[in-house]
């Protein structure tokens, strides 16, 4: 409610309903060259379940590309929709545990804004969660997460996110 106050006086929104909302986050990964390897699946699968709090599901190769040496239907890679409380829980954790604990980071870039309102952000190591441990570095992979929101466009998606609190580098 305090976030449509703030964005009411900005945007000029007459109701509530105006306002955009998280309409829900999708957290990929791919499996990369090791997609034979099950053990690097299973891994993989286990830690974006752990840090999503959500069973991972598997995402097949569309078609066969010889020079990748995939099938059609081999597992490319893992994704997790998170809609209602696990949504919030994890967009919380995105914002006040994951990226501060990034290095160098300095704020996510305004032109990871689509013009439809989402934002999609890519993270190198999946390390910077709390849920992972950091025993394995050797297998270390790197995470999508793409939120999409209700908003008309990447003005409105902006102010929406800053709001939010999202750590967003200031325009130039």
């Amino acid at each position: 409610m305090r976030t449509f106050e703030a964005l009411k006086n900005e945007l000029g929104y007459k109701n509530v309903m105006q306002a955009p909302r998280v309409q829900k986050i999708v957290v990929s990964t791919g499996v990369g060259k090791t997609n034979k390897d099950k053990k690097r699946l299973e891994l993989v699968r286990d830690r974006l379940s752990r840090i999503t709090g959500q069973a991972a599901a598997p995402r097949a190769a569309k078609k066969a590309i010889a020079n990748f040496k995939s099938r059609a239907g081999d597992t490319v890679g893992y994704q997790v929709t998170l809609r209602g409380a696990r949504q919030q829980a994890f967009l919380n954790k995105l914002i006040h545990i994951v990226f501060p604990r990034g290095k160098d980071f300095r704020g996510i870039k305004l032109s990871a804004i689509d013009e439809m309102g989402n934002i999609s952000i890519g993270l190198k190591e999946h390390t910077v969660f709390p849920e992972t441990s950091d025993e394995d570095a050797k297998d270390i992979f790197g995470l999508a997460i793409t939120i999409v929101t209700s908003a008309k466009n990447k003005k409105e998606a902006e102010a929406f996110l800053r709001h939010l609190g999202l750590p967003l580098q200031e325009a130039k």
